[in-house]
């Protein structure tokens, strides 16, 4: 079934296609705009059950405010399947996050109707304020709307926003799109409050008022506090009134009708407004109304969710993923050790918490997109003699630098961070590809930084790190394990000690640092060269390595992080120290942004396969060969 089969939603070239449409035809759009989804939900984005939330929404905020002239800006890519789909981009969807097809998240090379780029969330009320200043400076008369769920409502950067936006007159729209899985959203009652709320009446009493009574402080005061217990009474809270935006809601967000009339009145405002409307997650798919909603991916890039119960009964052929060792981790460490629980501000099966959090619910943190407030958090706990344990994608860990540096590793806090995703993600993109933690990381004092290459090697990793005094990072990739068999028993490795996995006798060492280990034995065999996996990134093990420089010729650097500044970079520091000058060869991800695609295709693009690896250290060490023949050597 392709888009030929929905009639309204075919004959849409453009937004101003749609705000042909008479008003009555947006229900029938919007019936036609989500069957379409649930169609393609198998291809497009991962946690497309979020869009199906705001198939009216989306709709309605391009009937009536002139994209693209207008800004729109979203928050969090789980939300705009609907907004692409409505914005020329609607035979595309099934391309979504395949090499050549759709961005998994808005972006501005790939519509001007993507007003700016979406990875984290919490940044669009931000990005949206700085657009309506830059059009009042330049005597604009667009429109700005910033769309935000509830979820990234809870990152710091949003109030930041809301609380700056609330002391500027800007005419700035922040629509709050609150979800709700497990009733239906809105009701008459509040539909028809938001409606006078953002009506003509109400608004000219409200300012008349304000004039009237500017030369009465005193009355001025007492208005000002009976309008907000007026709304009190009725309204969810006036947390953004306090904040200086003109609350209006809550209002059904399945109401097509009703959100156009409110939209439209709200236009007319002047200053910051904050609209409040309510969604239900997944309306109109019928396996997300029967319990947590389970996001559909391709089948060949999601483990289970669930963890295995025994950790003895993973074999070689398993195949587990790190996500899921991690979780079986936790919860094995948990039982052995009360003071553990885990933080997270990413979902709970994401992060692999998902058996620990029905396990222990009163030791599992679930802080939504509060990455930031996580890591003081963690801190906090750890002041106090518990064991905090941070599971966060390499991606948001970025976003907690100085907090990572003043709050947990100036005081030696012995937080753990489990990193997720640490390297080349896949169909996620470059938003989301954690290529730069390793270097941002090894340059703060007091960290331990390790990066296991197997499945039995995160877990021993995990532990180690759980018995160390100070602040300690473990970080592995996206996906699934090379197949080892993984102990259930713990015990911790020797810190700072690298393995030595193959002797070689071409005089070319390979020093790995985590999961490329897999890749690189294949060229570790074909070349005659010794193969190291060094397991810390720091520590690293100076001994090793000076007596590598002792007996071979070259050595070659092999990581999935930035090569700039990463653990390549770190074991040239290593020899120079020691007077050490051998050649180098330092390998990782290139200096650029590697797009969307599979894992193992974005591994290939970054000549991080096993292909890419053997023809970049073969022609390299082939022309130190002919060097050294030139020479004499």
């Amino acid at each position: 079934m392709d888009v030929a089969s929905f009639p309204l939603l075919s004959g849409l070239e453009s937004a101003a296609d749609l705000r042909r449409l008479p008003l009555a035809q947006l229900p029938t759009l919007a019936g036609e705009l989500r069957a379409y989804l649930v169609h393609n939900a198998a291809t497009s984005a991962e946690h497309f059950t979020a869009g199906l939330g705001t198939v009216e929404l989306a709709i309605a905020v391009h009937y009536v405010f002139d994209t693209p002239a207008d800004r729109v800006v979203w928050d969090e890519d789980h939300r705009t399947c609907p907004h692409k789909v409505l914005t020329r981009r609607c035979g595309d969807l099934p391309t979504t996050r395949k090499p050549g097809g759709l961005q998994p998240f808005p972006q501005r090379a790939e519509s001007e109707y993507d007003a700016f780029g979406v990875g984290h969330s919490s940044t669009s009320i931000s990005a949206a304020l700085g657009m309506a200043v830059a059009a009042a400076h330049r005597g604009e008369s667009r429109r700005v709307v910033a769309i935000i769920g509830d979820k990234a409502l809870t990152g710091g950067m949003a109030f930041e926003a809301l609380n700056h936006a609330g002391t500027l007159k800007s005419d700035l729209l922040v629509i709050l799109e609150d979800s709700d899985t497990n009733s239906d959203a809105g009701g008459l009652l509040s539909g028809d409050f938001a409606r006078v709320l953002s009506g003509w009446v109400y608004t000219q009493l409200r300012e008349g008022s304000k004039k009237a009574l500017r030369q009465m402080p005193t009355v001025r005061e007492l208005a000002r506090r009976s309008e907000e217990h007026l709304k009190g009474m009725v309204l969810p809270c006036t947390l953004f009134e306090e904040l200086g935006l003109n609350y209006i809601g809550p209002l059904d967000g399945h109401d097509v009708g009703a959100l156009v009339a409110t939209l439209r009145n709200v236009k007319r405002l002047h200053g910051p407004q904050l609209l409040h409307v309510v969604t239900r997650e997944g309306k109109g798919y019928t396996a997300a109304a029967t319990g947590p909603i389970q996001h559909p991916r391709p089948a060949s890039s999601v483990p289970s969710v669930a963890p295995p119960t025994d950790t003895r009964s993973m074999g070689s052929t398993a195949r587990l993923s790190y996500t899921q060792v991690f979780g079986q981790w936790l919860c094995d460490r948990a039982e052995a050790e009360p003071r553990t629980v885990g933080v997270t501000p990413a979902t709970v099966e994401d992060s692999g918490l998902l058996e620990f959090a029905k396990r222990f619910p009163e030791r599992c943190f679930d802080l939504s997109a509060a990455h930031q407030h996580a890591v003081t958090f963690a801190a906090g706990l750890a002041t106090e003699g518990l064991k905090p344990v941070v599971a966060i994608p390499s991606t948001y860990l970025q976003r907690t630098y100085d907090q990572l540096i003043h709050d947990v590793a100036l005081q030696r806090l012995p937080v753990l961070f489990a990193i997720d995703r640490a390297g080349l993600v896949g169909d996620d993109g470059a938003t989301h590809h954690g290529s730069y933690d390793l270097s941002y990381l090894r340059c703060i004092p007091n960290l331990t930084i390790m990066a296991p290459a197997d499945e039995n090697e995160c877990r021993q990793m995990l532990y180690t790190a759980s018995t160390l005094s100070g602040p300690t990072l473990v970080r592995y990739p996206r996906g699934n394990g090379p197949g080892v068999s993984v102990d259930a028993a713990m015990s911790a490795l020797p810190l700072g000690r690298a393995q030595v996995c193959r002797e070689g006798r071409s005089r070319l060492a390979l020093l790995v640092f985590g999961a490329p280990l897999a890749a690189a034995r294949a060229v570790a065999q074909h070349l005659d060269a010794t193969l190291v996996n060094m397991r810390f990134v720091k520590p690293l093990d100076v001994e090793l390595l000076a007596a590598l420089g002792a007996h071979h010729q070259a050595l070659a650097t092999i990581e999935e992080n930035a090569v700039a500044a990463g653990a390549g970079s770190a074991v040239a520091e290593a020899l120079a120290a020691r007077g050490v000058r051998m050649p180098l060869l330092q390998l990782g991800i290139p200096d650029r942004f590697i797009e969307h695609g599979s894992r193992e295709r974005c591994l290939a693009a970054a000549r991080l396969d096993a292909a890419g690896l053997n023809d970049s250290i073969e022609r390299w060490w082939m022309q130190r060969d002919q060097v050294r023949s030139a020479a004499g050597g």
